[in-house]
């Protein structure tokens, strides 16, 4: 546990926080606390996890691309005390924050997709002007 942590955000159980898990990001109640975790049960989702190999991002040639599916609805899971910080205003509703963080995780990897195709595109261009073909 990072010393002084309690001091900048105290939980307790009934605390509603954000909880990173994975690559998702929740809004959650904290159930328990058995330090250095806690307990959450999911309310809400914020991010989607991300697809593939966490440790080599954006290489679709990975011997395992994993399927990450987001927490569902009041699942429980243990969270790191630092992973969490307190979490303000209403609670979204599942099902539409689930919708929410589906299509803007979607529209997320269609940027990158275009970006790529650009990207490509470019280089090619670059690679004939170095006559490098």
């Amino acid at each position: 546990m990072m010393a002084g942590y309690e001091e900048q955000f105290h939980c307790e159980a009934g605390s509603i926080v954000k909880a990173k898990v994975r690559s998702g990001l929740y809004v959650g109640e904290v159930v328990e606390l058995n330090r250095p975790r806690a307990l959450v049960k999911v309310l809400a989702v914020l991010k989607h996890p991300e697809q593939g190999d966490l440790h080599q991002p954006y290489n679709p040639d990975v011997a395992m691309f994993h399927e990450r599916r987001a927490l569902s609805y009041t699942e429980k899971t243990t969270v790191l005390l630092r992973d969490l910080e307190g979490y303000a205003g209403a609670v979204p509703d599942y099902q539409e924050s689930l919708r929410a963080a589906v299509a803007a995780e979607i529209e997320s990897l269609d940027r990158l997709n275009r970006w790529t195709a650009k990207s490509l595109e470019t280089m090619i261009g670059l690679q004939k002007e170095y006559k490098l073909d």
